[in-house]
């Protein structure tokens, strides 16, 4: 029975895995794609972790390590791609209504170093 639940988290994983690789193709601009692909992959790779757990039970604390990682890492190089995209003056998709950094970047030139 175990090996048929971990089976079942880690073909869900591979879907959210699927759907991240999707969205990094359809996604209209850098800021969603780099959304898109954190967010599903994060799940992913959890989903999979789990499944693997409950397939390996012994393998338990390598795989909560590896878990604490990718919670820990993938938001924060997403964050770090997009404030840079950002920085650089990567244009965003013309669906998008709000720049939230765009006012925070204005006052920062206004003010003279």
């Amino acid at each position: 029975m175990s090996e048929l639940i971990g089976s079942l988290f880690v073909l869900a994983g591979a879907f959210f895995l699927f759907s991240a690789g999707l969205g990094l193709l359809r996604m209209p601009d850098a800021y969603t794609r780099i959304q898109a692909g954190t967010k599903a992959s994060t799940l992913g790779n959890i989903l999979v972790l789990v499944g693997l757990g409950v397939y390996h039970p012994d393998w338990a604390f390598k795989l909560l390590v590896v878990a604490y990682f990718v919670l820990m890492t993938n938001p924060l190089s997403s964050h770090a791609l997009s404030r840079a995209a950002h920085a650089i003056g990567t244009p965003m998709a013309p669906s998008t209504f709000t720049d939230a950094l765009k006012d925070r970047d204005d006052e920062g030139k206004a003010r003279p170093s």
